[in-house]
């Protein structure tokens, strides 16, 4: 790992995310590539030329000085930090810089949105985590400053995961972090009997080469969702991070269907990894 971009909007959860990234960079010696979006209105985009160029200088010149101050954090010593302003939006756009940059990781800071929000305008965090290439870490109600213990991985033991796995199996080997799995049954149409589900498990590890996950690694969790059976999973059994691969559904796919991973990282408060199916 060599560069992680973080985005940041001078809030509290932001800072959580650069304080994560500091830890994780410190291990790594890694870059952090600090984002701040300045979204400029309609209103000043529609005004003469001249003005508006004004206007837009001043504003860069208040979000330069306020994302120097944010900057000048004690954990941040020692780390290269590139700050960045960008006048877009935060969601496919942060994708492209992520190419551009070559960045090996997205730590976004999220207190998540609910009802009628989230279905017609959701979160930041849930559209970088629809647009990335990238793994996308969403960090919650405080930082990560410890190495992670117990790390999941959310396994449906289809062939759609195989990559995702192996490549959260090599980002927590580097980290010298064990990576275990977690499937939910749920009363579904896709339900299978104990034998089936056993069948299904040993033939996904034979797909693994050479990564094993032994029986006490796999852990299978009943419930009515698969969303509710992951949140309570990690949440009895003390998981210092869920990871979850996602097919990244857009448009009107996604308003009708949804996901199941940016339903966790909207809902709930535990620390997320996504790696893109």
């Amino acid at each position: 790992m060599k560069k992680i971009i973080v985005p940041v909007d001078f809030s509290i959860h932001s800072e959580y995310a650069l304080q994560t990234a500091a830890f994780l960079a410190k291990q790594a010696n890694a870059e952090i590539i600090v984002v701040h979006m300045l979204e400029l209105s309609n209103a000043i985009v529609s005004k003469s030329e001249s003005y508006a160029q004004k206007e837009t200088f001043f504003y860069l010149k208040l979000a330069e000085k306020k994302f120097n101050s944010f900057l000048q954090k004690e954990y941040l010593i020692d780390i290269k930090v590139t700050p960045i302003i960008k006048h877009f939006k935060i969601f496919s756009e942060l994708d492209e810089l992520a190419r551009e940059e070559n960045v090996d990781l997205i730590i976004m800071g999220s207190k998540g949105v609910s009802g009628l929000k989230e279905m017609f305008v959701g979160s930041n965090t849930e559209k970088v985590i629809r647009y990335a290439h990238v793994p996308v870490l969403v960090v919650k109600e405080e930082p990560i400053t410890e190495n992670f213990e117990k790390v999941v991985f959310a396994c449906d033991f289809s062939d759609d995961d195989i990559d995702p796995l192996l490549r959260a199996q090599a980002f927590f080997k580097s980290l010298n972090s064990t990576l275990e799995l977690v499937y939910v049954q749920t009363p579904s149409a896709k339900f299978k009997s104990t034998f089936e589900l056993k069948e299904k498990i040993q033939q996904f590890l034979d797909k693994l080469g050479e990564v094993s996950f032994s029986k006490e690694q796999i852990h299978i969790v009943s419930d009515y969702t698969v969303e509710e059976g992951l949140r309570y999973y990690v949440n009895t059994h003390q998981i210092d991070m869920l990871v979850i691969a996602t097919r990244g559904k857009k448009g009107i796919a996604h308003f009708f269907e949804g996901s199941i991973t940016e339903d966790v990282a909207n809902h709930s408060k535990f620390p997320l990894l996504t790696f893109k199916a």
